[in-house]
């Protein structure tokens, strides 16, 4: 079976140095245009450009401050990955729709498949809506026509669930240790049982190139387990 990667976008600038992460937080709270020379999504390049080295299909989930720029739009092409809504402002479906909306605009085509940004703790930004209710989520994908939800949870052996034309995967490998069990789920876990069956393997670009040990383990997967799509 197949890795489905999920790479979480979640800032514009990354968060290194201090300059980037202000530069990030303005975007996210209020606004900052797109300027490739301060490195706009510049970590999220770099790995689309891993990606695409190795043949691995990816879903990247974008922010309403993180849309792709050409150049990522360009390597998402090339990689023939797919592009989802990282869902902030989940307050209501009037919310939810707004988002969905603007992202299309953007891209020109469908969103189809969704992730949501926070899993119910911090709030991240002005804009973002901090609970976590999946059930809420899924009727309004479901409503939307959209086809796949990625889910927070931090269990990957939970099973996917489909209904109605949407495909739901409730939890996620995170690549990324303070959100995962490396006693229980070490990456030598996801090397066996990725072959076996369907898991979402989770990440932030600018998590996985700030630590040299998270960027082997990516580097790694992307090169030893097959990894999909559903379109």
């Amino acid at each position: 079976m197949s890795l489905i990667i999920r790479i979480d976008v979640d800032r514009p600038y990354g968060k290194e140095p201090l300059a980037r992460h202000c530069l990030s937080r303005l975007s996210s709270d209020l606004y900052f245009p797109e300027v490739a020379a301060f490195g706009y999504l510049s970590e999220l390049q770099t790995m689309l450009r891993w990606l695409n080295e190795a043949g691995a299909r990816a879903y990247a989930f974008f922010r309403r401050c993180t849309l792709p720029s050409q150049p990522v739009l360009d390597l998402l092409n090339a990689g023939g990955h797919e592009m989802g809504l990282h869902l902030e402002n989940s307050r209501s479906q009037d919310t939810f729709l707004q988002e969905k909306q603007f992202m299309e605009r953007h891209i020109g085509k469908p969103i189809v498949a969704m992730s949501k940004h926070g899993s119910g703790g911090a709030k991240y930004g002005l804009r973002h809506y901090a609970p976590y209710e999946p059930e809420r989520y899924l009727e309004w994908a479901r409503q939307s026509k959209m086809r796949l939800f990625l889910g927070n949870l931090e269990d990957p052996t939970l099973q996917p669930q489909g209904s109605d034309g949407l495909l739901f995967f409730p939890s996620a490998f995170w690549l990324e240790t303070p959100w995962r069990n490396t006693g229980r789920f070490p990456v030598e876990w996801l090397l066996e049982h990725g072959r076996e069956r369907d898991i979402v393997l989770l990440v932030h670009p600018e998590n996985v190139l700030a630590d040299t040990a998270l960027t082997a383990d990516f580097k790694k997967l992307i090169r030893a387990v097959e990894s999909r799509t559903f379109s």
